[in-house]
């Protein structure tokens, strides 16, 4: 099953339009967005162009909360939260500050995090732990998501 991951768009809204084109071509099932959407107006990417649905977390930057609220319709949570898909459970939140400890325990097939604006993928035991990068790419000027397979606990980074 193949997954969608981004984070820290940060209002790019060229980028999440292609962020999501992309995940459209990869008939991914589901999205997670490890916060910092910034305004409303930029989950309307996600709520028009996706063939799937999507889930996130509020990030440090997400001010304007009831009115991603309900843009959103639910969808975005307070970090960290806590999703189910089929037989797996997923852990998405925006600042996780040491991603490998959270993983160990095998709880989770997914950990999602963002925050830091730099893409990673490990795994850790039975574990994928993935940072998207940033999709808005303001800060190291690289528009960064991720699909993640976790049926094989692989994941692969996606220049935009």
């Amino acid at each position: 099953m193949r997954i969608g991951i981004m984070a820290d768009s940060h209002d790019n809204i060229p980028m999440i339009k292609q962020a999501c084109e992309l995940f459209n071509a990869h008939k991914v099932r589901m999205v997670f967005h490890a916060g910092d959407y910034i305004a409303p107006f930029s989950l309307n990417p996600l709520n028009q162009i996706l063939h799937c649905d999507y889930r996130g977390v509020f990030g440090n930057n997400d001010g304007e909360r009831i009115g991603l609220e309900r843009i959103a319709g639910g969808r975005v949570h307070p970090s960290p939260a806590e999703f189910a898909i089929e037989k797996w459970r997923i852990l998405v939140a925006h600042e996780l500050p040491a991603p490998e400890a959270t993983a160990v325990d095998n709880t989770y097939r997914l950990v999602v995090y963002g925050h830091t604006h730099l893409p990673e993928v490990k795994r850790v035991g039975e574990t994928l732990v993935v940072n998207p990068g940033e999709c808005g790419g303001w800060l190291f000027g690289r528009c960064t998501v991720a699909i993640a397979h976790l049926d094989t606990l692989e994941a692969e980074i996606i220049e935009l």
